[in-house]
């Protein structure tokens, strides 16, 4: 079930002395990747060298460069395979996901993207039983730990670390990966203690810092690799008549039927603005019913009357095209999104 939180906006001037409600709606979309019919079990490989322990992380304390500070990114690299492995796996697209323990590289150039060959693929999904590969090819950590004392007998302390990294889906028999999918995020910690004892108790060390990055980039590039949802925002008109209140009062109760009936009453009205503004909430209706074919119909009457009428460049008629233009968008998606469920 769709979950849809109703939060109003009075806009007097914009729409007649009526008003604007704005919503959020769920979207169920596709993801990046598409895979071939009869791929149901993956494997996730880690194919990434991992960085020096001397090289990316820079500690000062107050102020004053640190050149001890050691940070290994061996056990960071796994930390991003298994939560990556761990969310595609929860979701309900395949049958099983593995994830491969061996290594795969055994030169040091950790700068390199060095992608898996075919004949390693082939090899790979043989080995372990699976139909496709999602690969880390390379991942590198950035991470800066601040620490500041002051007089006043307190210390505060900051570690920010980015990450970028580049992935990709194989599948056998394929000279090139499925797709490349490049990833880049940010993880951020601050606190403050009464000494470097305690700082040290709340903070995590840096190792421990790189595997948490490591868990986040992972499990935020899984929306690539599966459909996902979002969080979108949509508005709706109301007016000053007992009708557009009427369809506003069904709405804060959820009940959509028995709006879009009125919407479509009012649809028929004479004036021009009550059917543009109608038939945009009708698009809004079709939507959320995922009837999108539907939605982008009624959205394009409301583009029309509103661009006929106030002309191309009026902000209306622009919000309205942009509407338009997602719908359009969202009925594209959702053909994909149909191929990568079997629904074809």
């Amino acid at each position: 079930m769709k979950k849809i939180f109703v939060c109003l906006l009075f806009v007097c001037g914009l729409t007649s002395c009526g008003s604007i409600n704005y919503i959020s709606i769920d979207t169920f979309n596709p993801a990046e990747v598409t895979y071939p019919k009869g791929v149901k079990r993956v494997l996730i490989v880690n194919n990434a060298v991992p960085q020096p322990s001397n090289l990316g992380y820079t500690y000062k304390l107050s102020g004053v460069v640190q050149d001890t500070a050691r940070a290994k990114a061996d056990s960071a690299l796994i930390y991003t395979c298994s939560s990556l492995g761990k969310a595609i796996a929860d979701a309900p697209l395949f049958d099983d996901v593995l994830l491969y323990h061996n290594i795969t590289r055994n030169d040091s150039d950790y700068l390199e993207d060095k992608k898996l060959s075919p004949e390693d693929v082939k090899n790979l999904c043989k080995e372990t039983g699976t139909d496709a590969i999602i690969s880390v090819d390379r991942m590198l950590f950035q991470m800066e730990k601040d620490v500041y004392v002051f007089a006043e007998g307190y210390i505060t302390g900051t570690i920010d670390i980015k990450m970028s990294g580049v992935l990709r889906s194989y599948y056998p028999g394929r000279k090139n990966p499925l797709a490349t999918i490049y990833v880049n995020d940010s993880i951020f910690w601050s606190e403050d203690a009464g000494n470097m004892h305690q700082l040290r108790q709340v903070f995590p060390s840096p190792t421990e810092a790189l595997n948490e990055a490591g868990s986040f980039i992972g499990e935020k590039s899984v929306p690539n690799f599966i459909p996902h949802w979002n969080k979108d925002s949509r508005w709706y008109y109301t007016g000053m008549g007992s009708l557009w209140k009427q369809a506003a009062a069904y709405i804060t109760t959820e009940k959509w039927d028995e709006a879009a009936v009125i919407w479509k009453k009012l649809y028929n009205s004479a004036s021009w603005s009550t059917q543009a503004k109608a038939a945009s909430n009708l698009a809004l209706y079709y939507e959320i019913n995922s009837k999108f074919e539907e939605a982008l119909e009624w959205a394009t009457k409301a583009q029309n009357l509103f661009e006929k009428n106030k002309g191309g460049e009026d902000s209306q008629t622009q919000i309205q095209k942009l509407y338009t233009n997602t719908l359009n968008a969202r009925l594209m998606a959702n053909k994909k999104l149909n191929m990568q469920l079997g629904k074809e």
